[in-house]
């Protein structure tokens, strides 16, 4: 077994564990392979390891890499996204995690209108209150899910946050815990063509923490891959 697949194997032992600590289902918890920053290759020895779903955070590191990867990944977009780089995601990603304004969830309902087809957005809230990190508040999530559901070419699928960096994963835990409640909040409000059953939430250091407080989907790169350059 080799390296990456080895890490993968271990990634879903703890979900597992995770899982069994909160009285989870483990088939509930997507994995999401983070292949920013890593080679074609690596994508392809993960795919062959059983790994299906892969997140990328760049628009034009994604349209040189996605071309290479001939496995048939299933790609998610996790990064902040620009409305003027959608265009290049059109019918590539089956997910986008990071919507978090109308204008951009416009621009992605016009694209993917010209396939007529639909793709699953995650709304990012801000959960923090960081001003590095995009999102909205927890307090402008209910008029954003009101403007963007009426959209015919996105299904709001849930939420999705990025939490302060704290070295205890257990200081994240209150992040992950006010998401979900803020996701059944929305819930209670019934609004048409709103589930917010799905909360992508949940990195290498902390995927744990985000499982037992309702993670739907985790985005591990580093514990998959190893560790990343910075990008120039």
């Amino acid at each position: 077994m080799n390296n990456i697949a080895n890490n993968i194997q271990k990634i879903h032992t703890r979900i597992n564990n995770a899982c069994l600590n909160s009285g989870r289902n483990p088939d509930d918890v997507k994995l999401v392979a983070v292949s920013k920053i890593k080679p074609a290759e690596m994508v392809t020895d993960a795919f062959e390891s059983g790994q299906k779903i892969f997140g990328e955070s760049y628009v034009q590191e994604f349209r040189d890499k996605q071309p290479l990867v001939t496995a048939p990944v299933e790609w998610h977009f996790i990064g902040s996204l620009q409305s003027n780089k959608v265009k290049y995601l059109r019918g590539k990603v089956t997910t986008i995690h990071s919507v978090d304004r109308l204008s951009l969830a416009e621009e992605i309902d016009r694209q993917w209108g010209k396939t007529e087809t639909t793709v699953d957005v995650f709304l990012q809230v801000n959960i923090g209150d960081e001003s590095s990190k995009a999102g909205c508040s927890p307090e402008a999530l209910e008029n954003l899910v009101r403007s963007v559901a009426p959209l015919q070419n996105l299904r709001i699928k849930g939420l999705m946050c990025l939490p302060p960096h704290c070295d205890n994963p257990e200081q994240v835990r209150p992040f992950f815990k006010q998401l979900k409640q803020l996701a059944e909040q929305i819930n209670r409000l019934q609004i048409p063509d709103v589930n917010m059953d799905e909360l992508s939430m949940g990195m290498s250091g902390d995927f744990e923490v985000a499982v037992e407080e309702g993670a739907t989907f985790v985005r591990v790169g580093t514990a998959i891959f190893g560790a990343r350059e910075k990008k120039a």
